[in-house]
């Protein structure tokens, strides 16, 4: 019915001078690039301040809702002739303002009531006569007001970036006193009705917040405007050409860029890691501020029509959306052929990451027509899900393969236990991302084994469900403890891999112990495993002390003779020095247990050996080679034994003599395989 008024680009922004963002504008936009979110939009219609154009906002059903006599139409047609030819550029009476909102807040509600009175008076012509000449008048009076409002709408989308952004709408922002902000505020002196408005605010919002909402209550008031008087198009047109360059800007400033697949395969892990990294806090901005906010714009500015603010919303974040989640899909697609189990972790992040966006893309991509968006989060959530789950089974068949042949001569933590169990830990820092995923992957191998070694804690805190991520993370280390079995068995000393196993079995303990394993596998795994740790250490005493204990006859044997005694103290130096010798050279890592376990084979050995001391030296006291047959002195063998497990022993001279010939005696005890 009416004419197109259609202009292209090139037209719109000759209205305008193009906006010069300021060095720390661009910085705070690559931060929270683009508009007020629910500060504003949430908060226009709970403020009376923000009604100043707001009070228009409700169009009429039907442009007939109410009667319209002949004498309204004339003077509606007499008001818009009036009013809307002053901004006509051809007419005599047109005022050289650059804008007609920014002039003078009155004279613009005025302009936007008598286009709004001039849309009904054109109704009420074609029903009673649409050949009059006063339509032809109208037609034209509405060309004039239409060509305004649209570059009204166009000057306050390109001029305004500052208001529309989160920082404006959060009230951190300051603003000097030569600010746009002022110029913007800066009404006619006779606009006492709006400085009144805008008092009613009072102290609950900024400044910042009132200017925001004034400006995205002036877009609405335009849009509804322009789309009810059949010039949608125009209107549209201009807010896609601002709010899609500003959200492309925004991306890039984010370090969103578009990655091809040649490139992207051709990238190092490092170079990936901290892309990753990256993509994690620009990913956050960008969904929870750039997309959620210019949804909440979109929504509040095309209120008045749904069907339009999905196509602009989609022609404005579509494109954008896809360019977002490229790089994780890219990421996920390469890790699901590669199985490096050391990149779970960043895997995990990302998964964790989207995970937690997925609410908020779910609302902003909700329209059909951004489907796309959603199906490429979807498909690489599960991609990444099925990666996570392959670097689990790297991780455990790497377990299962290790053939290093390198033990510590000590007995001392094995690398293998350091690496294993600072793997495992970190994986329980994600019990919430691993549950997600092994839920839909629960162990089919040796379920008997495990459900008689573990039992899953009941957690305090219903809604968290850990389940299986504690079976996993439990499946693992009995995995690994079975190849510290197999290691020990290396060891051609028994002593020694009991050692051995009694240092790895303890720092596995104290990491599951001071670590989030700890909340995952319960107190009862810790209990249970301290126990083991015990017996290992009772294991260790009687294969490395046995023989220094029998070399003595004991508290119920018959009273020895001279010669018996001479034999008896003989047997237990050599015993005890060739023992001592091979033991001390042994370490335990941890201070705790390596004193619990010299005070116990301090409490089964000196105390016989005093008894046998005491009670038969007076009677070898004649000897002239006393001094060389009773070597240790009960005093003396409590100072060795409180040397041992540091790796340095304290023998030396006559005594290293001694255990040099016992180290050859066949008197020693045969070596002999672990068997556990």
């Amino acid at each position: 019915m009416f004419n197109d008024l259609y202009k292209d680009s090139q037209d719109i922004k000759s209205y305008v001078t193009p906006l010069n963002l300021s060095q720390s504008a661009m910085v705070k936009m690559a931060k929270s690039v683009t508009f007020s979110t629910s500060s504003s939009a949430s908060n226009l219609s709970s403020h009376p301040s923000f009604t100043s154009l707001a009070s228009f906002n409700s169009l009429p059903a039907s442009p007939l809702n109410q009667h319209f006599s002949q004498s309204m139409m004339e003077e509606a047609l007499e008001s818009a002739e009036s009013i809307i030819k002053k901004w006509d550029p051809n007419s005599q009476s047109y005022r050289k303002i650059i804008s007609l909102f920014r002039h003078s807040r009155k004279q613009a509600k005025e302009f936007i009531g008598c286009v709004r009175d001039l849309r009904r008076a054109m109704h009420f012509l074609v029903s009673q006569d649409s050949k009059s000449d006063k339509l032809v008048l109208a037609q034209n009076l509405m060309q004039i007001g239409m060509s305004m409002l649209e570059k009204e709408f166009f000057q306050i989308l390109s001029s305004n970036r500052d208001h529309l952004d989160p920082d404006s709408a959060s009230g951190q922002s300051t603003i000097s006193s030569n600010s746009e902000f002022e110029v913007y505020m800066e009404y006619d002196e006779d606009d006492d009705d709006d400085d009144d408005e805008l008092k009613k605010a009072g102290e609950s919002i900024s400044q910042v917040e009132k200017a925001s909402a004034l400006v995205m209550s002036d877009l609405k008031v335009i849009a509804e405007t322009m789309i009810s008087c059949g010039y949608g198009k125009e209107c549209i047109k201009s807010y896609k050409l601002i709010r899609k360059s500003i959200v492309d800007e925004g991306l890039h400033l984010l370090g969103i860029e578009k990655v091809k697949n040649s490139q992207f395969h051709k990238m190092d892990w490092g170079v990936l890691e901290v892309m990753i990294k990256n993509w994690i806090k620009a990913a956050n901005i960008g969904v929870t501020t750039l997309f959620k906010g210019e949804k909440l714009l979109c929504d509040h500015v095309f209120s008045a029509s749904l069907t339009i603010g999905q196509s602009c919303f989609n022609q404005i974040a579509k494109e954008a959306g896809l360019n977002l989640f490229t790089l994780p899909e890219l990421v996920a697609h390469k890790e699901k052929k590669q199985h490096h189990h050391e990149r779970i972790f960043k895997l995990m992040d990302l998964y964790a990451a989207i995970s937690d966006l997925w609410p908020d893309i779910e609302m902003i991509f909700s329209f059909d027509s951004l489907a796309s968006v959603k199906t490429l989060v979807l498909s690489t959530l599960k991609k990444l899900k099925d990666s996570i789950h392959t670097c689990l089974k790297e991780f455990e068949t790497t377990i299962h393969k290790d053939s290093s042949k390198e033990l510590s001569p000590e007995g001392g933590v094995h690398k293998l236990t350091r690496t294993t169990m600072s793997f495992i830990s970190s994986l329980s820092e994600y019990s919430r991302v691993l549950s997600e995923i092994l839920a839909e992957h629960p162990l089919k191998t040796n379920t008997r084994l495990l459900e008689s070694y573990f039992t899953a804690p009941i957690l305090e805190d219903e809604h968290v469900n850990n389940h299986a991520c504690s079976v996993h993370i439990a499946w693992l280390i009995l995995v690994f403890l079975c190849k510290l079995d197999t290691k020990a068995e290396s060891y051609n000393d028994v002593s020694l891999s009991y050692i051995f196993l009694v240092n790895n079995l303890q720092f596995v303990v104290d990491t599951v112990r001071s670590s989030q394993l700890k909340n995952l596998i319960g107190d009862d795994w810790v209990t249970k495993h301290e126990a083991k740790l015990k017996s290992y250490a009772e294991k260790y005493e009687k294969a490395a002390w046995t023989n220094v204990l029998v070399s003595l006859p004991g508290k119920k044997s018959t009273k020895l003779s001279p010669e018996e005694a001479t034999t008896c103290f003989k047997r237990f130096h050599s015993a005890f020095a060739g023992a001592y010798l091979k033991q001390s050279s042994c370490v335990i890592a941890d201070a705790k247990l390596r004193d619990e376990l010299k005070v116990s084979i301090a409490r089964k050995l000196v105390p016989e050996y005093r008894v046998f001391y005491e009670k038969y030296l007076p009677m070898l006291r004649q000897d002239r080679n006393i001094e060389m047959l009773v070597c240790f002195k009960p005093d003396n063998l409590e100072n060795y034994l409180s040397g041992l497990f540091h790796g340095t022993p304290m023998l030396s001279g006559s005594s290293h003599s001694a255990a040099s010939a016992s180290l050859s005696s066949p008197s020693c005890f045969s070596i002999r395989c672990v068997k556990h």
